[in-house]
């Protein structure tokens, strides 16, 4: 049954991958680029986060404005400003204007992103919605990871990578297009006031805040550092997709684990050992760039878990009804941590100290793991722990349409029979 779904949507999974071959490209691509050319750091990471501001901004109104004018349209509309936008980045070679084709570029590919995962939940039943998005948010990581390493191929001071994402994006056109299928319809889930958010679960706030801070810090300046430090643009490459393959290959371990036992305790460990390794990666030299690799490998998979086990710590305390609007607002709190952290990492980078870098990373870090230590002297573990595959798009975040969708499958046994929410007990005060 599963694989005749994938082979139904296998059009709608090719365009995806291949656009999320062109999220990894680009960051990478506009790093180094900006170094070429002379930009500051801090000048860098500001035009970084102006990716994350559109983000930010698409996935809040994009919505709106699909509705007015159809799914495919929309999407081949927002094709047509991304390409622009990297393509306008290519020729006019100015910080102003980068920051403001960045924007552009993170609120195109935020609503392009909603667009499909709306169409892929539309085209699952509940049997198999879980295993789906599971499988498309793999090749999305897929796609982040071939975007790095190709850019090793091509010199970055040239229009080729330009044209080569340009001509990707286009591309990826091409199989939703074609396809023949009935559009998608959107719901609207039930506020939940951030008010109740911080009383219920501060540290899945705190979580998402400072993980999307580190990511973002790693995307948006990460490839400057690794210039800064002697790697070569092919190094730089694998330097960003060992991140990746990390966070790919721990996500599901770790989730088994903080299901399994308190998720508080696990968040504390997985982001206590990645600020550890931060520290050791900050100390090391490019003599081996081997152990540079597996360092980053081994912080990707301690990092990028976080954000995951962040939406599934609030869920615990929340009910069924709540959970939707939750992920909306963490997704809101998480994009406000990646506008700030971008340029926080670069103002440190460039006025102290390039391994300033990896210091910031272990000192976010370590703020969860301690955070998460507190929060276990303060309350007991939630009775019934919701089961979660949530996962991260790095660097572009996940909408608010597949996460809820992966809610709602993941706690459908949460219901008693009668199909009423059970009330979760000792859950009325903060985690």
């Amino acid at each position: 049954m599963l694989r005749q779904q994938v082979r139904a949507v296998s059009s709608l999974l090719s365009t995806m991958t291949l656009i999320g071959l062109c999220v990894g490209m680009t960051s990478t691509l506009l790093s180094l680029r900006g170094t070429i050319e002379g930009f500051s750091t801090f000048t860098i990471g500001l035009i970084m986060s102006a990716y994350f501001i559109g983000f930010l901004f698409g996935t809040t109104r994009a919505p709106k404005d699909i509705r007015r004018v159809g799914y495919i349209r929309a999407f081949g509309g927002l094709a047509a400003l991304g390409t622009v936008a990297v393509l306008v980045q290519s020729i006019w070679i100015d910080p102003v204007v980068w920051f403001v084709m960045r924007f552009v570029s993170g609120f195109a590919l935020s609503a392009m992103f909603v667009i499909a995962e709306s169409w892929l939940n539309t085209m699952a039943d509940n049997r198999n919605r879980g295993a789906l998005l599971s499988v498309y948010l793999v090749l999305i990581y897929g796609g982040l990871i071939i975007g790095q390493l190709l850019l090793g191929l091509v010199d970055p001071a040239s229009f080729v990578p330009f044209a080569i994402i340009a001509l990707l994006i286009n591309v990826a056109l091409i199989p939703i297009l074609a396809s023949v299928t009935v559009e998608p319809t959107t719901h609207s889930p039930k506020k939940v006031p951030m008010k109740l958010l911080i009383e219920q679960a501060p540290l899945g706030l705190l979580a998402a805040f400072l993980a999307q801070g580190c990511y973002a810090m790693f995307y948006g300046v990460g490839p400057v550092y690794a210039t800064m430090v002697g790697l070569s643009v092919g190094q730089v490459s694998i330097f960003m997709a060992a991140f990746i393959f990390g966070g790919l290959l721990a996500q599901t371990p770790v989730g088994f684990l903080s299901d399994k036992y308190d998720r508080r305790l696990v968040l504390a460990a997985v982001t206590g050992a990645g600020a550890i390794v931060a520290l050791v990666l900050s100390q090391v030299t490019i003599t081996n760039p081997l152990w540079i690799y597996i360092g980053m490998g081994v912080l990707g998979g301690c990092l990028l878990p976080i954000y995951s086990l962040a939406m599934a710590h609030t869920n615990d305390y929340l009910e069924k009804d709540q959970m939707i609007g939750a992920t909306g607002a963490i997704i809101k709190v998480g994009g406000v941590g990646a506008i700030v952290g971008a340029p926080l990492g670069a103002a440190l980078m460039q006025y102290a100290n390039v391994n300033m870098f990896f210091v910031l990373m272990a000192v976010l870090a370590m703020m969860i793991s301690g955070y998460s230590l507190y929060r276990v002297t303060q309350r007991a573990k939630a009775p019934d722990q919701v089961h979660s595959s949530l996962t991260n798009l790095a660097p572009a975040q996940p909408s608010e349409e597949l996460l809820a969708s992966l809610i709602e499958e993941a706690n459908e046994d949460f219901e008693e029979p009668d199909g009423k929410i059970p009330v979760k007990p000792g859950t009325s005060g903060p985690v």
